[in-house]
């Protein structure tokens, strides 16, 4: 016999159904781990993208001539800004007044307009955007009507009696006779209509309420006003000065150019301006006494009993504190005056720097949704109002709570 027809043919094995299924499962599992392998790659490649994208964004990584050319003009038009607000602050609480309304009313039409502009091609409400202005007065009326009558700063009793007296059902009426007419006015793709009445209201929330708070801080005393102001500017420079030179860690993708190090750097600054600036402003009456003429101004005399808070006390340096007073001034201190409210600046400071930012991150996150990069170009380097006034809207709020 050959050796071929010596070999045993090797039998076939039979495969049951159930072998065929096993086969059939383990292909699927093979394919869903092939799938869920090119999803995490995916997701990975997304997040390593992702990344770069940021690590381009932040401000250490742009070319030095863009860069200082931002810096450049930032810089001019900050110092522009900062010398006007003191020379508004030094005419007097009624030009500070007449500033804080007309910040929010730029600050309300541009919010307003990234709306509206965003869906120019849908139907539109006719005299929409008088409505929008409507509401606006209306709660304009509500709002500076309740601060004259709790704080009485204009006596005009013989004309302004009757309108205080129903004040408040005088406001609703003027709302009501607003929201009737738009209901009148209704067209065809409510929804677009319906989402822009409450676009509206979003924007007088938190624009036109959070302001009649920073007029009630006014009355109290110009310091209420002007520390929390200054608090959340020193902050946001100084972010921007910490991430120009030092920012490497993004601090949240909403924001690629927010930095870790520009939070923490702006964090302590502002602590240490906050109890420094507010030792100093604490000394002038002007600042701390209540406002009861809107007509004075920084150059005129001004005398109040002043709050125990505007008053110095003597506090006594515990032995930690001793040791760095005796290393900074090169003698030894165990007792030091300080005001109280400087005390209140480091609470302020705290919010400036931790919670007002997350106003100027809702900010962006409206930007993005709306795929647009400032609010505005009425600021150069700085894009529109409501760009530098994002962080200003809770801190307004918390000063008069606090």
């Amino acid at each position: 016999m050959s050796k071929i027809s010596r070999r045993r043919s090797r039998p076939e094995i039979e495969k049951t159904p159930s072998d065929l299924t096993l086969i059939e499962e383990s292909s699927f599992i093979n394919a869903d781990s092939v799938h869920v392998d090119n999803k995490v790659a995916e997701k990975n490649s997304t997040e390593s993208e992702l990344t770069k994208s940021n690590n381009s964004s932040l401000l250490v990584n742009q070319p030095s001539a863009i860069k200082w050319k931002n810096w450049y003009v930032r810089s001019v038009m900050s110092i522009v800004m900062v010398s006007a607000f003191m020379g508004i602050l030094t005419a007097g609480p009624l030009w500070v007044v007449l500033l804080v309304i007309m910040i929010q009313t730029m600050v309300y039409r541009e919010v307003i307009s990234i709306a509206y502009n965003y869906t120019r091609n849908q139907d539109r409400v006719p005299w929409f955007r008088s409505m929008n202005w409507y509401l606006l007065g209306t709660t304009n009326y509500f709002l500076y009507g309740e601060s004259i009558i709790q704080y009485r700063t204009v006596y005009l009793d013989q004309y302004l009696l009757p309108l205080a007296q129903h004040h408040r059902f005088i406001s609703f009426m003027l709302y009501c006779i607003g929201f009737v007419l738009f209901v009148i006015n209704l067209k065809p793709s409510y929804r677009y209509q319906l989402s822009m009445f409450a676009w509206t209201h979003m924007a007088l929330y938190l624009i036109i309420f959070t302001s009649h708070f920073t007029i009630n801080n006014i009355f109290e005393g110009l310091i209420w006003f002007v520390v929390p102001v200054s608090l959340v500017i020193c902050n946001d420079v100084m972010a921007y000065i910490f991430g120009f030179f030092f920012g490497r860690t993004p601090l949240i993708q909403l924001s690629p150019k927010k930095t870790w190090e520009g939070f923490m750097g702006a964090l302590i600054t502002t602590l240490i301006f906050a109890f420094f600036f507010t030792g100093l402003v604490a000394q002038f009456p002007y600042m701390t006494c209540p406002v009861n003429k809107l007509t004075t101004n920084a150059f005129a005399q001004h005398s109040c009993s002043p709050n125990l808070v505007f008053v110095p006390h003597e506090y006594k340096l515990p032995p930690p504190l001793m040791t760095v007073a005796r290393w900074l001034v090169w003698r030894e201190v165990k007792t030091v005056w300080v005001y109280p409210v400087q005390f209140h600046s480091l609470a302020l400071a705290m919010f400036a720097s931790v919670i007002a930012p997350f106003g100027g991150l809702f900010a962006s996150g409206v930007k993005r949704a709306f795929k647009i990069k400032d609010y505005g170009v009425l600021i150069p380097g700085h894009g529109g109002v409501t760009d530098r006034m994002d962080c200003k809207l809770f801190m307004c709020v918390f000063s008069d709570l606090l």
